[in-house]
């Protein structure tokens, strides 16, 4: 299965455009003066999932069946969940590894350079000599704020036999956080189950029920999903009662996320030292008190945090923790370009939370200040913010 690679000419101008990226790329230099003092202690992340280049197409409406419409604005950038959400975490300051495949074509040799150009360690990347490297095509309608993905798969897949244990172990060197976008899963599985064995924590992506996810779940210290995905993991009847749902069927998982665009983000976090005395409250009641505390004329993202206390849902259990409210930067219509990959931004600047030591009070809104930065602009990489981003000023 040999693809001819798509728009030859944008291909050529991307590689180009990586090319001259890497030699005077703001980010390299940014990395460069950047202070010791300034950042985590633990500034190592290792990443196994997907990368892809992107191409951006923006419409003023998307198209009718048979319809031909010109494009109001193109672009031609790097994507994939894990190289987004690692380039991320890569402009805030972390050291970010990538395990991953591509083909020895254009689109490969570009997606390379992009990420090495913002500091993404490609040194673990698997290059297949045969065959083609991943790619979207990306529809972002201007009218409804929304993207249309249309996804051609690299191949041949990775396998694990391909990546050596020699090779593993010396990406685990050093690393203190371990993420997975979901893809790639027997690779990932093996990479999991080492960072486990050396007690090195792992975050995962559940954008949605894919081929091997419940095996990684498994061993995950943190999980973060998408709308949709705990109500359908858990089969269970609302979001609360979903992410209590999991902290019980996974006893490894210390928090879980649940992004929600717009209107923010739910945490559910696990207490390891709660009273066991503590009153027995349900969760819907818990979130709705939350809700009530919210600042609707608040513009910048907040956090609203509940008490630890035993938290339950009928026919379901109880958890004790914290249950936590994140609101959305409320980004003016005029600003908001595109919300692709705003999900990874907010990955990436978790990872980077995460690795600072950062509270669920500072780390839901920085995220969410990260993701609505990303969402200024074109493509998913475009818009992230670097460290040095005034927006950023008041966590870092």
């Amino acid at each position: 299965m040999a693809l001819l690679s798509p728009f030859p000419n944008a291909i050529s101008l991307l590689s180009s455009l990586s090319c001259a990226r890497a030699r005077s790329s703001p980010s390299s230099n940014f990395r460069a003066q950047l202070s010791s003092e300034s950042l985590p202690d633990h500034r190592f992340v290792l990443g196994c999932g997907s990368v892809s280049v992107d191409f951006l197409a923006s419409v003023a409406s998307y198209p009718k069946p048979d319809d031909k419409i010109r494009s109001t604005d193109l672009k031609v950038q790097g994507g994939g969940n894990a190289g987004n959400a690692l380039t991320c975490a890569a402009r805030l300051g972390l050291n970010p590894r990538l395990i991953s495949k591509v083909a020895n074509d254009a689109q490969g040799k570009s997606i390379l350079e992009e990420l090495e150009s913002d500091g993404v360690d490609t040194s673990f990347f698997i290059v297949s000599e045969e065959g083609n490297s991943p790619f979207t095509y990306i529809i972002v309608d201007s009218e409804t704020k929304t993207r249309t993905c249309i996804h051609t798969p690299g191949y041949p897949p990775l396998i694990p036999e391909e990546l050596s244990q020699s090779q593993l172990l010396s990406a685990l060197d050093g690393v203190n956080m371990v993420y997975f976008d979901g893809r790639l899963y027997e690779t990932a599985l093996i990479v999991a189950k080492e960072a486990a064995r050396k007690n090195i924590p792992i975050l995962i992506d559940a954008e949605r029920k894919r081929e091997g996810l419940d095996d990684l779940l498994d061993f995950a210290s943190y999980a973060i999903c998408s709308a949709k995905f705990p109500q359908a993991w858990t089969e269970t009847p609302s979001i609360p009662s979903a992410l209590l749902s999991m902290l019980l069927k996974l006893p490894k998982l210390k928090f879980v996320i649940v992004t929600l665009g717009e209107d923010g983000c739910i945490m559910l976090e696990r207490s390891v030292n709660g009273s066991s005395d503590a009153e027995e409250i349900d969760v819907h009641s818990v979130l709705e008190s939350l809700k009530q505390r919210k600042d609707e004329s608040n513009t910048i993202p907040t956090c609203i945090a509940s008490e630890v206390t035993k938290l339950s849902a009928n026919g379901i259990g109880t958890v004790t923790g914290r249950l936590f409210i994140g609101t959305a930067e409320k980004v003016p219509p005029s600003e908001l370009v595109d919300t692709t990959g705003a999900g990874d931004a907010f990955i990436g600047a978790v990872l980077y939370a995460l690795c600072a030591g950062m509270p669920p009070e500072k780390m839901l809104p920085f995220a969410a200040q990260v993701a609505a930065s990303g969402c200024r602009a074109l493509g998913a990489r475009t818009g992230l913010p670097h460290r040095t981003d005034p927006r950023l000023a008041t966590f870092l």
